[in-house]
C-alpha cells in the first residue's frame, strides 16, 4: 500500500477514538426505541437480563472476530477476505456486507430525517397545549407522506454523513464522534434523570428492572439474542472496516469489551427514559417503533411541565444517535472504493452517498409519499431483508470463516498482538466455533419462519 493510499484510508489517532467511533456505530435509533420496544413486548426486566447475557456471550464474540479480521488484513470487508483466502468465493461475504450497509443506510437515513424534522417541529412548539391522539397521528401522517419534507430532511442527513466521511478517519469520523458521543451521553443522562422525576415513574422502573421469571420463555430468549446481535452493528462489515484502522499495539479484547459495554449502557439508559415516561402517561410501555417515537411521545410532551424542552432534547438525541450510525454505514463502501479501486476519499464518499440516496427514494416514499411505494412498503421490506436476515447471514459466515477457514489459532495470534495473555481464549474459541453460529442459525430460522407465517 503506497503512502497516498495509506493517507486516504487513515487510522485511529487513539484507542479512545476507536471506542467512540465504534460505540457510535453500534448506538443508533434502535437503542433509543427498538430496545425499549423489545423489552415492552417480551416480559420486561427478564428480557433485559437475557439481553445482557446475550451481549456478553454472543455479541462480544462476533465483534472481537470482526475486529481481529479487519486489523489482521488492514482492509475493508472484501479486501480482508481476499487477503486471507485469495481467489476464493469468500470475498462475496465482504460484498454482502457492503450491500447490506448501503441498503440499511438508505432507509435508516429516512427515519433519521423524520427525527430531524420532529426536532424542528417540537422546538417550534407544535405540540404545546393539549394534543389528542388524533392530532398526533395526523401530524405524523401529514409529515411522513409529504415527499418534499421527507426528501429535504433525508438529504440533510445524507449530506452531513457524506461531509463527515469525506474528511477521513481522523478529521472526519474521529473528530465528529468525539463531539457527538459526549453530547449523546449528556443528553441521555439528562433525559433519564428528568424521566425518573416524573409522577408514577416507579411503576415503569419496576417493570423495567425487576425480573418476573414467570414471563421467561423460548421466544423471550430468541428475541433477546436477536436484539443483542443487531444492536452491535455486526454482520455488515462495519467492525471489520473499523478494525482495519486499529493499531497493532492496541488490545482488541478490551476494545471489543468497551464497545459492547458502552452500547449496552446506552440501551439501558434509553429504557430509563422510555418506561418512566410511559408510566407517567399511564401507557405502561405497550407501544413501540415509529408509534412510540413520533406519535405517542409528542402526546406525553404536551402533558408534561417543560415538555417542549424535554421533547426537543429527545429528538435531538435521536438525531445524534442516528448520525453516529450513518457515518459508520457509509464508511464501509467508501473504504472498499479507497482500498480496492484506489479512489480518492472525496470521490468515494460522494458516489457511495449519492447511490445510497437513490436507493433510499422508495423507502422515503413508502409512508404515503407515493401509492405504489406505500403499497409495497419498501422501508419495511428493506428493514426485514437487510436489517435482519442479511446481517445474520453475514455474521454466521464470519464466524465460520474465523473458526474453520482462517482458523482460531491464527485469529488468536492476531489478538495476542496487544494482549499477550488473552485469558478468555477458551471461552471465545468455543463461542466462535459453536455457540455463536448455533445462536445465529436459530435467529435466522425464527426470522424466516416469522416472515413466511406473516
Amino acid at each position: 500500500m503506497d503512502g497516498q493510499q495509506l493517507s486516504q484510508r487513515g487510522a485511529w489517532g487513539s484507542k479512545v477514538a476507536f471506542i467512540f467511533a465504534a460505540t457510535g456505530s453500534a448506538i443508533g435509533l434502535g437503542n433509543i426505541w427498538r430496545f425499549p420496544t423489545m423489552v415492552s413486548q417480551n416480559g420486561g426486566a427478564v428480557f433485559v437480563l437475557i439481553y445482557i447475557l446475550a451481549v456478553a456471550l454472543i455479541g462480544f464474540t462476533v465483534m472481537l472476530a470482526e475486529l481481529t479480521l479487519g486489523r489482521h488484513a488492514q482492509k475493508n470487508p472484501v479486501g480482508a477476505f481476499e487477503y486471507i483466502k485469495p481467489h476464493t468465493p469468500w470475498k462475496l461475504i465482504g460484498y454482502l456486507g457492503i450491500l447490506t450497509g448501503i441498503f440499511i443506510l438508505s432507509f435508516y437515513a429516512v427515519v433519521a430525517g423524520w427525527a430531524l424534522g420532529y426536532f424542528f417541529k417540537t422546538a417550534s412548539g407544535i405540540f404545546k397545549g393539549k394534543v389528542t391522539p388524533e392530532m398526533s397521528n395526523q401530524i405524523f401522517t401529514e409529515f411522513s407522506s409529504d415527499p418534499i419534507q421527507v426528501f429535504l430532511f433525508f438529504a440533510i442527513i445524507m449530506g452531513l454523513t457524506i461531509f463527515i466521511i469525506s474528511k477521513g478517519v481522523k478529521k472526519g469520523i474521529e473528530k465528529w464522534t468525539k463531539i457527538l458521543m459526549p453530547m449523546l451521553f449528556i443528553l441521555i443522562v439528562f433525559l433519564a434523570v428528568r424521566a425518573l422525576t416524573l409522577p408514577g415513574a416507579g411503576q415503569g422502573i419496576t417493570f423495567y428492572l425487576k425480573p418476573d421469571f414467570s414471563k421467561l420463555n423460548v421466544a423471550v430468549v430468541l428475541f433477546a439474542l436477536g436484539q443483542a446481535f443487531f444492536s452491535l452493528s455486526l454482520g455488515m462489515g462495519t467492525m471489520i472496516t473499523y478494525g482495519s484502522y486499529i493499531s497493532k499495539s492496541d488490545n482488541l479484547v478490551s476494545s471489543a469489551g468497551w464497545v459492547s459495554f458502552s452500547d449496552t449502557l446506552i440501551a439501558l439508559l434509553a429504557g430509563l427514559i422510555i418506561f418512566p415516561t410511559l408510566a407517567f402517561s399511564g401507557q405502561a410501555g405497550s407501544v413501540g417503533g415509529d408509534a412510540l417515537a413520533f406519535k405517542v411521545f409528542p402526546l406525553i410532551f404536551s402533558e408534561m411541565q417543560g415538555g417542549q424542552i424535554f421533547g426537543t432534547l429527545f429528538f435531538a438525541l435521536l438525531c445524534v444517535a442516528a448520525i453516529t450510525s450513518t457515518i459508520s454505514l457509509l464508511e464501509v463502501p467508501v473504504a472498499y472504493l479507497v482500498d480496492e479501486r484506489n479512489w480518492s476519499r472525496n470521490k468515494a464518499a460522494l458516489l457511495a452517498g449519492f447511490i445510497t440516496f437513490l436507493i433510499g427514494i422508495p423507502a422515503a416514499l413508502s409512508t404515503g409519499g407515493m401509492e405504489f411505494f406505500t403499497k409495497i412498503n419498501f422501508l419495511g421490506l428493506f428493514a426485514i431483508i437487510f436489517g435482519n436476515i442479511s446481517l445474520a447471514v453475514g455474521a454466521l459466515f464470519i464466524c465460520i470463516f474465523i473458526a474453520y477457514i482462517w482458523g482460531v489459532k491464527k485469529a488468536v495470534k492476531e489478538i495476542h498482538s496487544g494482549n499477550p495473555r488473552f485469558n478468555l481464549r477458551p471461552l471465545w474459541a468455543f463461542s466462535v466455533k459453536f455457540l455463536s453460529p448455533a445462536a445465529i442459525i436459530i435467529i435466522l430460522i425464527t426470522l424466516i419462519k416469522k416472515i413466511i407465517t406473516g
